[in-house]
């Protein structure tokens, strides 16, 4: 019981310690820049590092993410640190925004597209079949069955080729985010974070042959509160549009098939942009002037 009570009140103790250290090391690094030494792969996976161990990185493991992901970082590169993060038996190290596939991210190319229906007029015709027995009329019904056969299936045929196209850039779109989505170093202990990791200083040591901290540099000023078209491209969604452009002054919808398609104009003092989406995936748009 006396070992019991014992380990309650060090786990009561150790909580806050940890959330302790944790603001600590946030307010240290958090905002600074790191000049990183190794390749980082474009997933919130990141690399893992063991401390103490005689080979920290396994670096068979990294190479897989690095092919299956793609490089976010590569060595030379100067990163910010954006989030510090303690558990339990692990610090989370986390660069650029951490890496692609984090909360929120769309990490799947998959776009649903399904079959297209029976029209009324089909399901009709095959009710009339089932009750007629007259050879002749068998064959009419039958004939106009198969032409709204072929019709689905030249249907189906379409919105499977433009579901390829927005896959297409979807893939290409997610590749793109995870080369600019950063990564993390996930540094894990065998049991427990050790008290000696939890300094700035430790954290660092943990880093030294993989991190080091950037010199100071001038901060750029406020991004422009305008538009950036420029910054448009294939593969973005509706909400990564609207991040850019703001709210669209007009949204018209419809569909091609099973597939939904819908159109957004965005309008500034000197210009109108139009951008079209299928599945909530930007295909095209267009730059006018008002």
């Amino acid at each position: 019981m006396r070992v019991t009570a014992a380990l309650l009140v060090l786990a009561a103790v150790g909580r806050p310690a940890l959330a302790q250290s944790e603001e600590q090391l946030r307010a240290h690094f958090e905002g600074k820049t790191v000049v990183v030494k190794i390749d980082m792969p474009g997933t919130e996976s990141g690399v893992d590092l063991h401390p103490g161990r005689a080979q920290p990185i396994v670096f068979p493991d990294l190479a897989k993410r690095l092919k299956q992901y793609g490089t976010a970082v590569h060595p030379g590169d100067q990163v910010l640190v954006t989030k510090v993060k303690v558990k339990k038996d692990l610090i989370e190290f986390q660069l650029g925004g951490g890496g692609y596939g984090t909360f929120g991210d769309d990490a799947s190319p998959h776009i649903n597209v399904p079959s297209a229906p029976k029209t009324a007029r089909e399901r009709n015709l095959e009710r009339e079949l089932e009750g007629t027995t007259d050879p002749g009329e068998r064959r009419r019904i039958r004939d106009q069955i198969d032409r709204l056969k072929r019709d689905r299936q030249r249907e189906d045929a379409r919105n499977q080729a433009r579901a390829a196209e927005a896959r297409q850039i979807k893939e290409a779109n997610i590749r793109q985010r995870r080369a600019e989505g950063g990564s993390r170093f996930n540094i894990r202990y065998e049991r427990a974070v050790p008290i000696e990791a939890l300094t700035p200083a430790g954290l660092m040591q943990a880093l030294a042959d993989y991190v080091d901290l950037a010199p100071a540099t001038t901060t750029a000023g406020p991004p422009s509160a305008e538009p950036q078209p420029d910054e448009l491209r294939k593969g973005l969604t509706v909400d990564e549009v609207d991040a850019i452009l703001g709210r669209p002054d007009a949204v018209t919808q419809r569909r091609e098939g099973t597939l939904s398609v819908s159109t957004s104009t965005y309008r500034s003092r000197d210009r109108t942009i139009t951008v079209e989406f299928v599945e909530g995936v930007l295909i095209r748009f267009s730059i006018g002037s008002r």
